[in-house]
């Protein structure tokens, strides 16, 4: 490449800081220009979280690198190319693990003999990330002159300050603009937490949990079982003024009825049977931090009442006490329920309701996120590529396509488990260890009339020959059965959903031969 052509490649490049894009658009552009610039097949901009690479842009690597988390213990290539101050080019004969083996697209193999640079990017003398260049050709980067790529490292680092200083000023200009009635002062800027997805009603949860978090309002976060709602709950306390001290979770459908009023305002010794000793409740051990009920609409009526009281005054009472405590604490709440119908039935009190849903959140289902699953999948594979002692993990184009087609009822959740199977069955059914495994639709025993079957819903009716009291019993004991499997056998918390004495189901369930 002539000067002129270089000059034109840096000047590309400077461009990106006057337009109005996304952060992802900008990164992209550099890895462009670096493909002008050197010879390479594939190139990446990776930013470092604590002891963890996250790839932000990639060029010529398949889609689920971006989801992938490259731990600097486990790759001692990237953690090499790191700890070099100026750019580095390893011998094409290197014997170190490649993080990328599998990954490049066009290519199935591990990546025998080839060219591999790499220059780290450094903001205010400390280390932001890496950008790494790799070619199939092994010979590809010897006329490379490494103080080009020294100062395009340069330059690049410049664009990352200057977008994230961009960024930081838009935020917080739109945060003052929201949040001027309600807070005395601005939040620190605190890293955020991170949450896997690019697509739109990603983008927008994003945005709403950024806008929300640095406030102390009360947050309902709704949405299916599965999609990562305590996840959601992690960003906002992480994003928060609170984020130094400590988020305590209660799971409220997973305690009897007559323990979930200890576990929250603790007791006192001889409070009851078996409180042989004082005990602080979770209100206690978040103060000053974050409290997350999870499943807030199995907690009882009685217990609502209390909790109330809290959140409006934040002074408790550990049961068996009559001392008061204050306690500093923001309280998020979660469920998969419609707490506005719970409460139009009158098992849910509404003033509680209303006090919860100061700020409600829903998080998207999987099926509504596009190709966000790939991403998911990248990093589900990676945990399972560690965990499995494998150099490379991956899916193949069928599989791919295979998950992008499912209605994901069980969401996040049910991809995780389901890529963890997978790679087992695909290891079990090598003939002998490999490097690197690829993982197929067959793999993932998916059913292809899934999606029909979740969207017919008359195929689950009962035929049309069934007696109407034969019907109206087995829908009764499917919903039993499904009430009960949800709630891991819980009697009490099953009973709750479907609005019923908990004697009077166990009753029902006997005559139908449940019990």
């Amino acid at each position: 490449m002539t000067p002129p052509q270089q000059l034109a490649a840096f000047a590309q490049v400077v461009e990106t800081l006057a337009r109005d894009e996304p952060d992802e658009a900008r990164y992209r552009h550099l890895l462009e220009a670096a493909l002008a610039l050197f010879p390479c097949d594939a190139t990446a901009l990776l930013r470092l979280e604590g002891d963890t690479l996250q790839p932000l842009a990639v060029i010529g690597l398949s889609h689920d690198t971006l989801g992938r988390r490259f731990r600097l213990q486990d790759q001692p290539r990237l953690l090499t190319l790191l700890q070099r101050r100026g750019p580095t080019r390893l011998a094409a004969d290197c014997q170190l693990p490649d993080p990328y083996d599998g990954l490049v697209e066009g290519r199935t193999g591990q990546l025998e003999v080839h060219d591999c640079m790499g220059c780290p990017l450094y903001v205010d003398e400390h280390p932001w990330g890496l950008l790494t260049l790799d070619a199939l050709d092994p010979q590809a980067f010897g006329a490379v002159d490494l103080e080009l790529l020294e100062a395009y490292g340069r330059l690049a680092s410049a664009v990352v300050v200057a977008g994230e200083r961009i960024s930081s000023l838009a935020q917080q200009a739109q945060r003052e603009q929201q949040l001027a009635r309600t807070l005395a002062e601005d939040p620190a800027l605190l890293r955020q937490r991170e949450l896997i997805g690019h697509s739109a009603p990603m983008r927008r949860l994003q945005a709403e949990i950024d806008t929300v978090a640095a406030t102390d309002l009360t947050v309902l976060i709704g949405g299916e079982t599965g999609v990562g709602k305590e996840l959601v709950a992690q960003a906002i306390h992480a994003r928060s003024r609170r984020a130094q001290q400590p988020l305590i979770t209660l799971n409220c459908a997973a305690l009897p009825d007559n323990l979930v009023e200890s576990e929250l305002f603790g007791h006192v010794r001889g409070a009851f049977t078996g409180a042989v000793r004082e005990r602080c409740g979770k209100f206690e051990l978040a103060d000053g931090g974050t409290l997350l009920l999870d499943e807030i609409g199995e907690l009882p009526l009685a217990v609502q009442a209390k909790l109330l009281r809290v959140l409006q005054s934040g002074q408790l009472q550990r049961l068996g006490s009559d001392r008061e405590h204050h306690v500093d604490v923001r309280v998020l709440a979660a469920t998969n329920r419609d707490l506005a119908a719970e409460v139009r039935t009158g098992r849910f009190r509404a003033d509680l309701y209303h006090r919860l849903s100061a700020y409600p959140l829903t998080v998207p289902p999987l099926r509504e996120r596009g190709r966000d699953v790939l991403l998911l999948a990248g990093g589900f594979l990676e945990e399972n590529r560690v965990r499995l002692g494998l150099r490379g993990l991956r899916l193949a184009a069928d599989a791919q396509q295979a998950l992008l087609h499912q209605p994901w009822p069980g969401n996040v959740r049910e991809l995780e488990h389901l890529i963890g199977r997978a790679a087992l069955r695909a290891l079990a059914q090598q003939p002998q260890r490999p490097r690197i495994l690829t993982v197929h639709a067959q793999h993932l025993d998916l059913s292809p009339t899934a999606s029909a079957a979740v969207d017919d819903a008359p195929a689950d009716m009962p035929p049309v020959q069934t007696g109407l009291r034969q019907a109206v019993a087995d829908l009764q004991r499917r919903m039993i059965e499904q009430a009960l499997s949800r709630h891991a056998g819980n009697w009490a918390a099953a009973a709750r959903e479907l609005g019923q004495d908990r004697g009077n189901l166990q009753r029902l369930a006997g005559r139908l031969g449940l019990k």
